[in-house]
């Protein structure tokens, strides 16, 4: 198949844009951070990554490997730990959240859907997927950073 000058030019500038690594750590470590937390909330990831990075200048490529390190699989196994945090932030007890939250996953209707209210599984969840989310984000800016800071010194 020939592909045409202007099509390969466009996909190695694409390229080119999307994986300039030659930022400063604090735009290295802001992608890292940022891609940490989209990649590790349900739903979004490698996109979300890229959006954010784009809205806060932050490296995009780190944003991209960030979101892919923690994308949507981690989020899945670390649904129960969401659900505690969630849980406890908004002072309900988590174990009864979890079990409305597996019998709807198990046995899903719209009617089960719509017999729980918002606020009984999918406030808790998302918000303890957010707050686990930031942490994680924070602290791994704060990692990259320290690190990228001491490999551009010695360079």
């Amino acid at each position: 198949m020939h592909r045409s000058p202007f099509l390969k030019e466009a996909i190695n500038f694409i390229f080119a844009k999307l994986f300039k690594i030659n930022d400063s750590a604090q735009k290295i470590a802001l992608g890292v951070g940022l891609g940490i937390f989209s990649g590790f909330i349900p739903g979004t990831g490698p996109v979300a990554a890229l959006f954010l990075a784009f809205v806060f200048r932050a490296n995009r490529a780190a944003a991209l490997l960030g979101s892919i390190v923690t994308n949507t699989w981690l989020s899945i196994i670390t649904f129960a730990l969401a659900v505690r945090v969630g849980s406890a932030a908004l002072n309900r007890h988590w174990q009864e959240v979890y079990q409305k939250a597996q019998g709807l996953i198990h046995n899903f209707h719209w009617g089960n859907f719509l017999k729980f209210s918002f606020s009984d599984i999918i406030l808790p969840v998302v918000l303890g997927y957010l707050m686990i989310g930031l942490f994680l984000g924070l602290a791994s800016y704060l990692a990259v950073l320290l690190i990228t800071r001491r490999v551009l010194h010695k360079n």
